[in-house]
């Protein structure tokens, strides 16, 4: 094991509504929906139509481009509906769940073949560019946080610290493709997942985003030109050892539920692509007057009442719209019910206070404020942010690469974002500078 790695740099957010440590409830959802639009890279060709039956591990969608890269159904059932967008995009395939689970076995003697035909080879991503792993290449390594640090993020050390087995399985499988690295929590004096073996363990200690897979691979191995590697989730790699110890597709996960709007803010048990409605008793009567995420309120995605739980997601956000303005806002002297990042207010005299916040930015975007020190502060990686934004907007390839854009995601600078007065969408920029780099670079 590496020694700790202690990170002096990021913001832990005090937010509300920290769910609880127990399993509220439990359950298969009448609808599940499978979604290609979350998998940058993925070029969705359907394989299913309405009607047709399919199995729990049932091909339903394909790459245009690898049709050996395929989603498969996370529960048996009946396709109930395609759902398509604008110019007949893709967006979902609903499939109404069966009361007994069936599921398809596949054979695992071969590992890549084994996550190729299960569908789990999906759950890799690809830096730089957040992509869809290529199974054509050998990166220089695969990337695992065990640990999350976004605000009310669900707590690994419960969700899966009874699941050694199935995780020492997956990283027996991916041992056998690159060197599996896993990052644990260092502020915790025994973690369950420092018993894992066959991996390169690395403890880290710090705020926000100290459990981003990118902050950590900055420290670990920097990706520089040319250089790939893979990075997954503790769920997708417990879900790749359920895979290989019993030959099925197995995706449910305990899925923190919490914010300030949420009702009494606990754990669900459920499937990837679970209806936002499903969730119905911890929002109540005031669907219209909160704003549901699909996973934490820096980075998470905002689906609305209709949308659907993420892939890859462990965390439901529920955070109150917010519509009021204040009277005479920042000028006002005392403002204890307002969190400030550079103690603008009093809340830094609070330091254990939580806050009801909501979704008012109080103000909308004006120029970049010319300190690069104030984003750096929070953010613990060697690369410059304001500049690579700046050479983002400008479309200047050179000087993204030489700010940094191998070595980033837009999440990793969701704590820029937070404190920026200038009210700016970094992460917004950062991924289309990502997408020019794929345009320009393919």
């Amino acid at each position: 094991m590496s020694k700790n790695i202690v990170l002096k740099k990021g913001l832990d957010i005090p937010i509300s509504g920290s769910p609880s440590l127990d399993v509220s409830k439990s359950m298969v959802p009448a609808t599940v929906a499978v979604c290609p639009d979350g998998i940058r890279g993925l070029l969705p060709r359907l394989l299913v139509k309405e009607g047709d039956r399919v199995l729990c591990g049932s091909p339903v969608i394909a790459d245009k481009k690898n049709p050996d890269i395929i989603l498969t159904a996370p529960a048996s059932g009946v396709v109930k509906e395609v759902v398509r967008g604008e110019k007949r995009k893709l967006l979902a395939v609903l499939i109404q769940t069966d009361a007994q689970q069936e599921c398809v076995r596949f054979d695992t003697t071969d590992v890549k073949s084994a996550l190729l035909s299960s569908g789990l080879w999906t759950m890799l991503t690809q830096r730089p560019y957040g992509i869809l792993a290529d199974p054509s290449v050998t990166p220089k390594g695969i990337f695992v946080s065990a640990f999350h640090s976004a605000p009310l993020a669900a707590d690994l050390e419960f969700t899966l610290g009874n699941e050694l087995g199935a995780l020492q399985k997956g990283i027996d499988a991916l041992a056998t493709l690159a060197p599996v690295h896993v990052s644990l929590d260092g502020s915790l004096r025994e973690s369950a997942f420092a018993r894992l073996q066959g991996c390169t363990l690395h403890c880290f200690e710090g705020k926000h985003p100290a459990g981003n897979v990118g902050v950590q691979i900055s420290h670990i191995s920097p990706i520089g030109k040319g250089q790939i590697v893979w990075t997954l989730s503790l769920n997708g790699l417990a879900a790749i050892g359920r895979l290989f110890l019993s030959g099925c597709v197995n995706l449910r996960r305990k899925v923190a539920v919490g914010g300030p709007a949420a009702l009494q803010p606990s754990y669900v048990e459920t499937l990837p692509g679970t209806p936002m409605k499903e969730f119905a008793p911890f929002y109540g009567n005031s669907a219209d007057e909160v704003r549901i995420i699909s996973g934490d309120v820096l980075s998470g995605v905002s689906v609305g009442l209709n949308g659907y739980l993420g892939r890859d997601d462990d965390q439901i956000t529920i955070i109150h719209e917010g519509y009021d303005k204040e009277l005479l806002g920042w000028i006002r002297p005392f403002r204890f019910n307002q969190f400030s990042a550079d103690r603008s207010y009093f809340s830094w005299l609070l330091p254990c206070k939580r806050y009801d916040m909501d979704t008012n930015l109080h103000g909308g975007p004006r120029p970049f404020l010319m300190n690069e020190n104030y984003y750096s502060k929070v953010l613990p990686m060697d690369i410059y942010p304001v500049f690579l934004a700046k050479a983002c907007l400008a479309g200047d390839i050179e000087k993204m690469e030489k700010f940094g854009i191998y070595e980033v995601l837009p999440e990793d600078l969701a704590t820029c974002e937070f404190v920026d007065p200038s009210k700016i969408y970094i992460q917004d920029i950062i991924a289309k500078g990502i997408d020019l780099m794929l345009k320009e670079m393919a």
